[in-house]
């Protein structure tokens, strides 16, 4: 997975993940549970604040 694949990211956070309200996940820990997720393999200087918000929406759809 890359930094873009926005949906992909929420699904495997919201199933690795239940017992974290996606809502309350500041963005320095989403990052980090993104770069801990085993498939993802992109760059970390290539996240931003927008990447981080989209993914964050996402899974917070996701988990609803």
């Amino acid at each position: 997975m890359k930094w873009t694949d926005i949906h992909d990211i929420a699904a495997a956070l919201a199933d690795g993940h239940p017992d974290i309200d996606p809502a309350q996940v500041r963005f320095t820990a989403l990052r980090d549970l993104v770069l801990a997720l085993p498939d993802f393999d992109d760059d970390p200087k290539h996240c931003g604040e927008k990447i981080l918000e989209a993914i964050q929406q996402a899974w917070i759809d996701e988990a609803a």
